[in-house]
Parts: structure tokens; sequence; C-alpha cells
């Protein structure tokens, strides 16, 4: 059993899609299961139904109120440079209304009802294809994952958009009593599971570069600090379960293929720049292409 795996990483997911063409286009890989946590979560359904042109114009289209329903940055371009800042008037909004987080996402939640299809959902289910996506449980403190098997349409749109949920900026989910949020709070990368679920070899995207190569710029206020607090504690949690995947992976026997980005793609993947996302997708495709090579 062959399986794509793609980490979490937001915009910087335009990188995975790429790669996932060249296998999928090129290499002619036919996957039985396909995992993803957060970004991968979205990615990972299209890759099931074989529909990369329509997930490249849903992805490299994205933007900031496609996401957000209330929005906590502000996004600016300074010459060539894209970044964000704090929206402070809608965080202060959230903090009056009593909100727990920042931003809220159920933007993002009608756009996954809305481009993933009931007739899509049918199609992998009526395959052997698995599709898998990863969520933290955190009334219970544990990691779930959510395979589109034992999901009906609305459950498994619902487990996408909860799997993306990057807070405290995007909405906390509540499903049967329990919290839910991003899956990479717990698992950025789930190759173990692939593995457990039976895989043979695994394809995985590790939406960060192998090494860091150059030197981080922390934020200049506390909120922006916050966002470069989550992301290195998501890195650390992304590196653990990559030594666990190919533990796992070498005790079972199993081939692990890992394609990570050849160098830091953004410091924030909460920029969703059409320009940058069609760069990443192409870098994705010829990084991909050059490994086969």
């Amino acid at each position: 059993m062959r399986a794509l795996v793609i980490s979490g990483g937001g915009s910087k997911g335009a990188f995975a899609g790429g790669v996932a063409q060249y296998l999928i286009e090129r290499e002619k890989r036919e996957y039985d299961m396909f995992l993803g946590t957060s970004t991968g979560s979205l990615l990972v359904p299209y890759l099931a139904v074989n529909d990369i042109s329509k997930l490249y114009d849903i992805f490299t289209n994205v933007q900031q109120q496609d996401i957000f329903s209330v929005s906590p940055f502000v996004q600016r371009q300074k010459g060539d440079r894209e970044f964000v800042s704090i929206d402070f008037v809608n965080s202060l909004w959230q903090f009056i209304k009593r909100k727990r987080t920042f931003g809220e996402s159920k933007a993002l939640k009608r756009n996954i009802r809305k481009n993933f299809t009931f007739e899509e959902y049918q199609k992998i289910k009526a395959t052997k294809q698995d599709v898998v996506v990863t969520v933290s449980n955190l009334s219970m403190n544990r990691v779930e994952y959510k395979s589109i098997n034992d999901c009906s349409y609305e459950e498994f749109c619902n487990w996408i958009w909860i799997s993306c949920n990057y807070i405290p900026f995007m909405s906390l989910a509540k499903v049967n009593g329990y919290e839910y949020a991003d899956g990479g709070l717990g698992c950025v990368i789930p190759i173990r599971e692939a593995i457990e679920r039976g895989a043979t070899e695994v394809d995985a995207v590790v939406l960060e570069s192998e090494s860091l190569k150059k030197q981080k710029i922390l934020g200049k206020n506390p909120f922006s600090l916050m966002i470069n607090l989550f992301g290195h504690l998501m890195d650390q949690v992304e590196r653990n379960d990559i030594v666990i995947g190919k533990l796992a992976a070498k005790n079972r026997n199993v081939k692990l293929n890992l394609y990570y980005t050849p160098t830091t793609l953004t410091e924030n993947s909460l920029i969703f720049s059409k320009r940058l996302m069609e760069k990443w997708w192409q870098q994705g495709y010829e990084h991909a292409e050059q490994k086969h090579e």
C-alpha cells in the first residue's frame, strides 16, 4: 500500500501541490491513502480524486477573506516583500465580545463546503482509497485521525476545517462536547499514522527546509512574537514527527521518501499571495523532478 502524506504549513501548501502533481502525473504514482494535517488536509481530497487543475486554481487564488470571517491580520506590501501585522481593532473587538481567539475562520468552512463537493466525496468513498485528516482534541489532550470512510459528507468537511484552525488566530471548534483545533498542535506530519494503517511505502511532503539556513527575525510586538513562538513550537513537533516516522518505517521495513522545501519559503505562512503561491507550486514541481533525476 502506498500513502501520500502532507504536513501543515499554511500558504506553503502550494509547494506540496507541485510535488504531488509531479508524483501523480509524471511518476504515475497511485496512492491507496492520503493523509494530511492543516493545509495538507485541504489538499488531500482533491489529490484523491485526481483533480489537480481544480486544486491549483483554488489554492493559488485563495485570499485572506476566503479564510477569515474575522481576520486578526492586516496584509501589507513593502516593495517586493509581503508581510502581515496584527489588526488590533478586530482583536480588541474579539476581547470585547468575550471570544477566546483573535480571529474567526468561518469563511474557510464555507469555502470548503463550496469547493469540495458531495459528488467528489462519493467518488472517494466508491474507491478503495482512504483520506485521513489530523485534528487535535484539546479537551482530551490527544491527536485524532478522521477517515473519510467513517464520516458523512458534512462531518468530513467539518473535520477538514477543524484540522486547519490555527488557534488562537482562528476558530476553536466544539464537537460532541470536546473542543478541537489544528492537527499540527499535536502532529504536523502523520507519517507514523500512515504506517500504522498499513502503508508499505510513504511519500511525505514536509513544508519546511531540512535545516535552518538563515536567522529568523522575531516580531516587534507581543502578537507577532506569539506567531513566531507558535511557529517555533510547531517546528519542534514536526521534527519529532519525522524522527518517529523514520523509526516506524525502519521497524516495519517501510520505504519512506521525504520531500523537504529546498529553502525557507516564508517566515509567515499566514500570508496568502497569488504571486508567491504560484511560484511555490512551480518550485515544488521542479524540486520533485530534480530529486527523481
